[in-house]
């Protein structure tokens, strides 16, 4: 699995920084990933969906260490271009090698 294409929505809020969207292998998208400024530095929020008793449950999410190791690279890597740029338009990124 690659991800083809990765387009940042950047946010001018205190811990979120950005949206983002991803294609994977040219075929499948997920949408709304979050870019958050935590205790620890950047990372990447899956989405996720409220639940009834107010939790949060991540409706996508890699399976193992190294795939979501891979896809924070590739995503902060294009949110760090992106915020570099100072554009408020998207950024596509090329495949992970």
């Amino acid at each position: 699995m690659e991800i083809t294409e990765v387009r940042v929505f950047p946010v001018d809020e205190e811990k979120l920084k950005a949206y983002v969207t991803i294609t994977l292998d040219g075929c499948f998208v997920v949408r709304d990933l979050k870019v958050i400024h935590g205790s620890g530095g950047l990372f990447v929020a899956m989405p996720a969906k409220r639940r009834k008793d107010g939790s949060f449950k991540d409706i996508a999410h890699p399976l193992n260490t190294e795939t979501r190791e891979r896809m924070e690279r590739v995503i902060l890597g294009a949110y760090e271009r992106e915020r570099r740029r100072g554009a408020p338009v998207d950024q596509a990124a090329a495949a992970v090698p």
